[in-house]
């Protein structure tokens, strides 16, 4: 029932926005307006929750596995499996992308102030930020990838600690996480009030005109999103666990249902694993190490979104992308959109170095993080898929 209040609350968000909109009536636009806190509270107790959360079941799923190698190889699988899935994700946003825009008219680009760039990492670069110099720094700034590598390592050595120590430890990591789950689930039962705080103001503000305009973006956007699950996330599913797509997504679809109307699949964490382990049978041990870790790292529909948006932004500015430059467009948004934190909008926000890199104008940003929300919501439902099926398939994998 939760999964339902949600939609009814995004559903009710949107048509309060689209009538205070078209119609200038002072008191929906001060309704809009007004439950614009509730949105802004509701997304800061996620975000107060999401960093102590994964690293305290990402610390309880590492340590009981024990033996350091085991952790190796689901590891390596699971690194193998998010990486690979990424590839085909921009490809697909870009091809998607250039079809559409075959049938795309002109579009006026609004001025926007300069912004800074942010410098694009190298390969190099990035690996050596994985290392923190200070993991308290590293959660403080909420940079969480190095988080992640220093728990992994200390949950590591933890399993290695003689029984009664392991234990102990353990046990204190799981209790810790189980109050945070629950304090979680007290903030989803306000996620109506939240989502309708989240989904009134934006379309209010920008009304059908600027979503239509950009109609042709979205739709490219939800199409190739449409083709990866098809072509990529569901086969790869039934061909390695014999899960079907219709038991897939109906066995996801309260999960989903979360992270498309929060945008955040770090919000859907716990129904996430409620569903994870019981609908698909995947092991608590690799739900709880994966679905977290999947949450922090692994979005290839923001992938997706990042590969077309470039293409896009392209077209609007008339910047051209050779073909030789299409492999610099792939490295360069393969490496941002490993670093896009579970939060709203945040696939937006990082792009900014990708399109350096390609010569495209950033000021385009401020448009797509205009119409973002409903993006925003297609790519974390495709987001939250792609961590599901990585739990199921190495969970496979390592039973095999």
């Amino acid at each position: 029932m939760l999964h339902l209040a949600i939609a009814a609350g995004l559903a009710l968000g949107l048509i309060v926005g689209l009538l205070a909109s078209a119609t200038g009536n002072e008191w929906l636009l001060a309704i809009a307006s007004g439950s614009a806190p509730f949105g802004t509270i509701f997304m800061n107790a996620i975000r107060m929750v999401v960093i102590p959360l994964v690293v305290l079941v990402i610390f309880t799923s590492i340590a009981r596995l024990g033996d350091p190698r085991k952790l190796g190889r689901i590891g390596g699988l699971t690194i193998a499996y998010y990486w690979i899935t990424l590839i085909p994700a921009i490809a697909i946003g870009m091809a998607t992308m250039k079809v559409g825009l075959q049938f795309a008219n002109d579009i006026d680009m609004p001025q926007t102030e300069a912004t800074t760039i942010p410098e694009l990492q190298s390969i190099v670069d990035f690996l050596v930020s994985l290392v923190p110099a200070n993991p308290f720094a590293a959660a403080s700034a909420g940079t969480i990838l190095p988080l992640i590598v220093f728990t992994a390592l200390v949950a590591a050595a933890t399993g290695t600690l003689a029984t009664e120590r392991r234990e102990r430890l353990i046990t204190f990591a799981d209790d810790a996480s189980e109050a945070l789950i629950k304090l979680v689930w007290w903030i989803l039962y306000t996620a109506p009030i939240g989502v309708f705080g989240l989904a009134a103001p934006v379309t209010a503000q920008l009304g059908w005109d600027l979503v239509q305009s950009l109609a042709i973006f979205i739709a490219c956007v939800f199409i190739g999103l449409v083709i990866f699950l098809s072509v990529v996330t569901l086969p790869l599913v039934w061909l390695a666990t014999r899960i079907g797509p219709a038991k897939f997504l109906g066995g996801t679809v309260g999960a989903v249902s979360v992270a498309v109307s929060t945008t955040s699949t770090a919000a859907a964490i716990p129904v996430t694993l409620e569903e994870t382990t019981k609908n698909l049978k995947v092991s608590e041990t690799i739900a709880d190490l994966l679905v977290p870790l999947g949450a922090s790292m692994h979005r290839p529909g923001s992938a997706l979104f990042q590969g077309a948006a470039i293409v896009f932004l392209a077209y609007l500015y008339d910047v051209p992308i050779p073909a030789a430059m299409i492999g610099a467009a792939m490295l360069a948004t393969f490496l941002v959109s490993l670093t896009v934190a579970p939060v709203p909008s945040s696939g937006v926000m990082t792009m900014a170095p990708a399109l350096d890199a390609v010569g495209v104008p950033i000021g385009g940003l401020a448009i797509l993080l205009g119409i973002d929300r409903i993006p925003d919501m297609m790519r974390s439902g495709v987001n939250l898929l792609g961590q599901i099926s990585a739990a199921a398939l190495v969970d496979r994998w390592t039973r095999a």
